[in-house]
Parts: structure tokens; sequence; C-alpha cells
């Protein structure tokens, strides 16, 4: 990654913050990067955000431990109970329905024969359990019993008589490692002890030779014990060498699984999205915003081909696009989530990235600005298939000399397919690069009215710096600015002038054509309901043309029948079911049953309008600003002018006794979320900043329908998982 290394790479972009977050979420310290196909992780982490998993136990590095198994060395019952804990948690995972492509990683992991047996051995805090073994019951009684003649010899001296008037107090004080008395001088008097120690205060701590005895034969205890412990822990380290090639499989699978939770936790935590690079170089941003950046404006963009330049107005938020986009990049290659709209965005493959934004020059160094830039440049005419970020490109030397300079040097690197995106004041670069096709112009904008950055850009055009403007902005004095405006010279202000209304009929125009895009929408819209309709009335028509040629061919039929009867009353009959079957023809009506007038409200199936004119058959339709022309006989009353609406008090009551917590246990996720709605209002009315809400883990269908609820709930400013001792993934913190 060039010169740079990751860390500094890292540091310029400002992420330094957002990875330290992550990596806290890591079961045990690791690098971040994910090595292997990036497509098949996506699917992982994909499914993996889908459901809930047990939280992974804190572990300890086993490098180490897995070089002293390969040496036939013994390892201590603690590092052995690492291992136990990644065998435990496999074992959990293998019972979840994670998904398609977990569920056939998982069942990959085979545990080798007494690698579950080895689990049972020990506890839940690490300590092999006593049952094992006969001599640890007893050893382990013992050492009770000891600890129990310890306190009562204690007891009794701080009661005895002749040992009280040297007592300074009554407590028991553990010096290194041992429990003592504190005592005046002259305690020898009373009692027969071993001093060892002094107060601050001239006190001596002493150890009754009885209470010595006893804590030598715990020592003594406790030496056995760890006998025993040795024994076994040389028959686990045993097993555990001979399955050697299993514990690196397995240590190595934790790993890429703590990879895995560690971005799903920090994009539920962070209500983050990923995005899998595709093979082109292309940047297509929708509503990204960097993750350094509180209360953030997020930014859509496309870049789509290799040099793009941001030029405008300063502290406008050119730098951090700069930043934001290589970061968006470095994240996607990484898959590391990010705020970001996923479904609308594309990020290419990039195999390096390299940023040039900070001063070069410093003592160490020994280097001008400039001639360190120039050496950075000539690093990179051999890189191939590298995004390159490059911030106030014209620093450090004659902005004339640095344009022309500049626009050779990028140009050879666009010949070499390097994707770079650039940052700068200097106009002329912007117009001389500008004839290049490969090269895409943005523009940082100013709102004029209110004097301050919009941080909002203009594709397509060259930005005006409003140097002068903001100067003002940041307190320096009017008279010092008309001053340099007057130095400035009345030819460059009013090119100045001249860009600026470049900018803002390219606003307008943006804006104009938002709204003939937005009526063009709606003029598809009515064409495809006409279109719909018109398929309808055609399918109605063939429908009912066929039920009037059926009854008509029916009644002609009965008629034929009537004129071959002889029987009068059979004639008669006949004739009746005749007249039954016409009175069933019923012809379809084409007349108008409602009296339409110009300004009338009405519809026509989907579509809603206003009567604007009246001729004899059709009338003019105006709806969303689009006229057309419908037949009366189609049209329908919608409803008339809307009437003024009477004022109306609402008084609305607190609720008295509300709780800042819902428990949602055993409930259908209709019930919950309707539960959920209410509790929200009654919290909102209540004052409350934060609630909790309890739905447990389960399947899952109840958690994800919770979180589905909040994000869309808009009176819900965040939410994530309860800390592990109040829930974890059970439960939600939500803030109001």
């Amino acid at each position: 990654m060039m010169n740079d290394t990751k860390e500094e790479l890292i540091s310029k972009l400002d992420l330094n913050s957002y990875l330290e977050e992550f990596k806290a979420l890591f079961a045990r310290d690791k690098e971040i990067f994910l090595q292997g196909d990036s497509n098949l992780h996506f699917k992982r982490i994909h499914e993996l955000c889908e459901v809930e998993f047990p939280t992974m136990p804190e572990l300890s590095n086993l490098d180490k431990a897995l070089v002293h198994l390969s040496k036939q060395g013994i390892l201590h019952l603690d590092e052995i109970f690492e291992f136990v804990k990644i065998f435990r948690y496999f074992e959990k995972l293998k019972k979840i329905k994670l998904g398609t492509n977990l569920d056939s990683w998982l069942q990959k992991i085979e545990f080798v024969s007494g690698a579950l047996e080895l689990c049972l051995n020990f506890d839940e805090k690490g300590e092999l359990k006593e049952s094992l073994d006969e001599r640890l019951v007893n050893l382990n009684a013992a050492l009770r019993l000891k600890n129990e003649s310890i306190i009562a010899e204690f007891k009794k001296f701080c009661y005895t008589k002749a040992l009280m008037p040297y007592l300074i107090d009554t407590q028991i004080h553990l010096i290194n490692n041992l429990e003592a008395l504190l005592v005046r001088g002259g305690f020898n008097h009373a009692i027969k002890a071993k001093i060892i120690g002094r107060s601050s205060g001239g006190g001596f701590y002493i150890v009754p030779l009885s209470v010595e005895n006893l804590q030598n034969d715990i020592e003594k205890i406790k030496n056995q014990k760890e006998e025993i412990y040795y024994e076994y822990a040389k028959n686990f380290s045993a097993f555990l060498a001979k399955n050697l090639p299993f514990l690196k499989f397995i240590n190595t699978a934790f790993d890429l699984f703590d990879h895995y939770s560690a971005r799903v936790l920090l994009a539920k935590k962070r209500d983050f999205e990923f995005v899998l690079c595709d093979q082109s170089t292309d940047l297509v941003l929708k509503n990204f915003a960097h993750p350094a950046l509180k209360n953030p404006k997020s930014v859509s963009l496309e870049f789509k081909k290799q040099v793009l330049i941001i030029t405008g107005v300063n502290a406008g938020g050119k730098s951090m696009l700069l930043k934001s986009m290589l970061s968006a990049a470095f994240l996607a290659k990484h898959l590391l989530p990010m705020h970001i709209k996923a479904s609308e965005s594309k990020i290419g493959t990039f195999k390096e990235f390299d940023a040039i934004i900070e001063d070069p020059q410093n003592v160490k160094n020994d280097i001008s600005t400039f001639a360190g830039r120039m050496l950075h440049f000539s690093r990179l005419f051999s890189k191939k298939n590298l995004l390159l970020g490059i911030d106030e490109i014209e620093l450090g030397t004659d902005f004339e000399e640095a344009a022309c300079l500049y626009s050779v040097l990028i140009s050879k690197l666009i010949a070499n397919n390097l994707k770079i995106i650039i940052t700068t004041h200097h106009k002329r670069l912007a117009m001389l690069l500008a004839k290049n096709e490969q090269v895409e112009l943005i523009a940082a904008l100013y709102d004029e009215e209110l004097s301050r950055p919009k941080y909002e850009f203009l594709k397509g055009t060259i930005g005006k710096s409003y140097a002068f403007e903001t100067a003002l902005r940041y307190q320096i004095l009017p008279n010092l600015v008309s001053e340099a405006k007057k130095l400035y010279g009345e030819d460059k202000e009013n090119l100045e002038e001249l860009v600026g209304k470049n900018i803002n009929l390219e606003l307008e125009l943006k804006a104009k054509l938002e709204n003939v895009e937005k009526k063009e929408q709606k003029v598809d819209e009515i064409l495809l309901s006409l279109k719909e309709q018109k398929e309808k009335n055609e399918q109605e028509f063939r429908t009912s043309l066929r039920n009037l040629e059926f009854k008509f061919h029916k009644a002609i039929e009965e008629a034929k029948k009537t004129i071959q009867l002889k029987d009068i009353k059979d004639k008669q009959r006949s004739l009746n079911k005749v007249n039954e079957l016409k009175k069933e023809i019923i012809l379809p009506s084409m007349e108008q049953n409602e009296e339409l007038r110009v300004g009338d409200f009405v519809k026509y199936e989907k579509i809603k309008g206003k009567i604007i004119s009246i001729s004899k058959n059709d009338a003019m339709v105006e709806s969303d600003g689009i006229k057309l022309r419908v037949p009366l006989k189609l049209l329908k009353k919608s409803g008339a002018m809307p009437k003024k609406v009477a004022k109306t008090s609402i008084s609305v009551s607190k609720p008295s006794n509300l709780s800042v917590t819902l428990d949602l246990h055993g409930l259908r996720s209709d019930e919950a979320i309707s539960k959920l709605d209410k509790f929200i209002s009654d919290a909102l009315l209540a004052g409350f900043d934060e609630v909790l809400i309890y739905h447990g883990i389960g399947t899952g269908k109840l958690a994800f329908a919770v979180r589905e609820f909040l994000k869309t709930h808009k009176s819900v400013k965040g939410f994530n998982d309860a800390p592990i001792n109040q829930g974890g993934f059970g439960v939600k913190v939500v803030r109001l």
C-alpha cells in the first residue's frame, strides 16, 4: 500500500475511532482484515445478520499453546480451558439454524472423539470438577476444615482476656497473603506468635503459632491438589497433542466466526449495512456518511470515470468527501459495515489505496512540502489498480506552474488506469484536466442567502471558493475583506461572479429537470393506469358479450320450442319462460348517471383530478399538473370541494405509573408490535428519553419484528442491544 502502512492510511482517513470500536467487539485481539473468498464471507455475514446467536466467550491467544503441544509440552489447566471454551461454543453454534452457507460451513467442523468429553471435566469458571477424583473431594473437605479452624482460632484470640489489651483492632489483616492480627508491643507476654510486618502506626502484624501451623497445613493440601491438577493437565495435554491438526483447524475457525460476529454486532449496534465489492472500478454511493462524523449529512454521488476533481467553497466538505470515498472503498474491501444504502450503491475492487493528504514537511524528513509530494508521485507510476486521493493538490508551490505540472502527471496516471480523487481551489488545473473525457467535475456548494456552506455537491461544474465570504464568516473585519477585494481586481471578481451564476443556473436547471422527471413519472403512471383500464374494459366487454350471446341464444331456442308445441298450456308455460329469460337480459347503459360540472373533483380508476373544461362527450381533467382528456361516461365524482374543518382542541393526559421497561415474552409478533406502539406513545407522553424492551432470543422472529418496527418509527432516535449484564441480544435499549 505504497510507503504508507495500513495504520497510516487508517489515520489519514480518520477511521481510528471506528476501528477501535470494531476491535472492541472481538472475542480476542486480532487483525481487522478478513482473508479469503469475499463473496462467501458476505453471504455468511448476511445470514448471521438475520438471526440471534450466542455471545462469543473472551479468549486468549493460543498460538504459543499450540507450539508447546507440537513439542509435546504440558499446558496449564487454564490454557486447556481456553480450548474447552472453543469446543463448547461450537457445540452450541451447531445446534442453531443460522443459514445455508453458515450451516454448511459448521457441518465441516466435526469434533474428534473425546473433545466434548474433555469439556465435561471443567465447570463454567474453568475449575476442574472435584467429582472427577476422590482425592480432590477429600482434599477440598480438609481444606474447608482447616479454613474453618483458622477462623475459629482468630476469634478465640480476639476475645482472649490476656491478649485484648494488646489488640489495636479485632480485624483480620491480609499481609503478604497471610492472615494476621494487628497488636501493640509487649504482645509476647500474652501469645506466642510470629511477626510478619509493621504498621505505619508502630503496631505489629502477627500470626499466632497455632494459626501458622494451620496455614502450613493448608499449603500442603494445596500442593497436593496441584500435583493432582498436574496429572490431569499431563493427560489432557497428551490428548490435545494427538489431535493437534484439529486444534489448529478449530482455532482458526473460531477466529473466522469472530470476524463475522464482530462485523454483525457493529452493524446491529450502529444500524450499518454491508456492501460487496464488484469487479468494476466504479464508486456509486447512496446516502453514505463517514463513520467519524457526528450527526452527518449523508452524501450521494457517482464516480465512474478515472479522475474526480472536487472544487468549491472553503470548509465546504471537499476533504471529507475525498476521505469518505476512500473510506467507503476501504471498508467495502474488508467487508466492514458502514452508513450507506447498500441496495442502491456500487463499489468496485481496488488492490491498493493511497492518500496524499498531510504535509510531508518536518524536521525528520528534511524535505519541503512540494518536494515531498513529488517524491510520493514518483512512486505512483508503476502502480496498477490503485485508488488515490490527493487533498489540496496545488499545495507548496506556485499555482500556475503546479497546474501545468499536475495536469501532465495526472494525464500520465490516467494512462496507467489509476482511479484518482482530487480536491483543489485552483480553476486552471480543473480547466486543463476537464478537457480529458476521463475527468469528472464536482463542486461544493455555498448558500449565499445564509452565508455558509451547504455541505452539498453539484456534479459537472467548477466551484467557486468564496474566500472573502468565508473570511467574513470567521470574524475577519469587513473593511479588511473589502480592501482585499480591491487588490483582487474587478475582472477576477467578475469571473468569480460568473462562476457563481453558472452554479446557480445549473442548480435551477437541476431543480427543473427533477420537476420534469417527476411529471414524466406521473405520466408513465397515468399511461400504465390507462393501459390497464383499457385491458380491463376490453375483458369486461368480452365477458359481457359472451353472456349476452348465451342469454339471447337461450331465449331464441326457447321461443323456437314454443312454436313446435301443440298443447296450449305447454305453449303458455314456454312463453312465460321466454319472457323471464327476456327480463334477465339487461343491456349495458352508456348514459351518464351523474351530472358533471367544471370544478368538480372526479376520478377515473386510480387517477384523481379536477375538471377544468367540459365538451360534448369529454372532459379535461387536471391531475398533479398534468392535463388529460377523458370521456364523461368513464368519470365518477370523488367528492365535493374540501370544506373548512372546525378547530378541535385535543387534550392528552400523561399516563400514570408507567414503567421504563416493556416485556414482550410469549407474545405473537402482531400482538407485540401493537403493545410496543402504545408503550412508545405513552413513554413519549411521560417524557422518557430511554426505555428497555424485553423480547428474548428464541427463534429470532419476535426480535426481528421489534427491530424492523423500531427502524421505521419516527419518534425513535436510535436503539441498540443492551449490555450483557442487562440481557444482551434479548433486550433493546431504545432512545426517544
